[in-house]
């Protein structure tokens, strides 16, 4: 059970801080409900303890740091798939996954679907758009939490981070979107 006061990655709203646990009466049933308040938005939520909705403590600073460090090593190959269903499906089970790796894994292949249609003077799709979008605010938020820095600065924290490891000036381009 969470306590009060953690930072968790709950389903699809991305890092949450618990305010409380407490019993609640909700259309007559009493039960012990999570009381979250998202980092990135206004609202709150209730939410009961044993939901089956996905929930986790966000990443430590050494895992998130670690991670970073990977990502030059995880592969971002661009998903052709132009039935548009089984495309959803497909970048819908990363975000599912609720895994980091898959998250820039999503990330690198939306980029590097962008950079084939950019080199054929095409635009990316809005699917495409629209999921390497969402996998990048998931990822950045954690991270920023994470690491103590403000979502604002991630992006400039990964590029010097990986800089400082390949020991140039500047990244591959694959960072990690958002």
């Amino acid at each position: 059970m969470f306590e009060p006061g953690e930072m968790i990655m709950y389903g699809s709203s991305g890092v949450c801080r618990v305010e409380a646990v407490g019993q609640r009466d909700i259309a007559g049933e009493d039960r012990l409900y999570y009381t979250l308040s998202p980092v990135y938005s206004t609202e709150t939520i209730f939410v009961p303890v044993d939901t089956t909705v996905f929930m986790r403590p966000v990443l430590s600073r050494e895992q998130a740091e670690e991670l970073i460090d990977q990502i030059p090593s995880i592969r971002g190959d661009a998903c052709q798939e132009r039935n548009l269903s089984l495309l959803t499906a497909h970048y819908q089970t990363a975000l599912r996954s609720h895994d980091c790796r898959d998250l820039i894994q999503l990330v690198k292949s939306v980029y590097a679907k962008h950079q084939l249609a950019a080199q054929r003077g095409k635009k990316l799709g809005q699917v495409d758009q629209r999921y390497g979008k969402r996998a990048g605010e998931l990822l950045h938020g954690e991270l920023a939490v994470a690491l103590g820095i403000p979502w604002e600065e991630i992006t400039g924290y990964i590029e010097k981070r990986l800089a400082a490891l390949s020991g140039t000036d500047k990244t591959d381009g694959q960072g990690t979107g958002g």
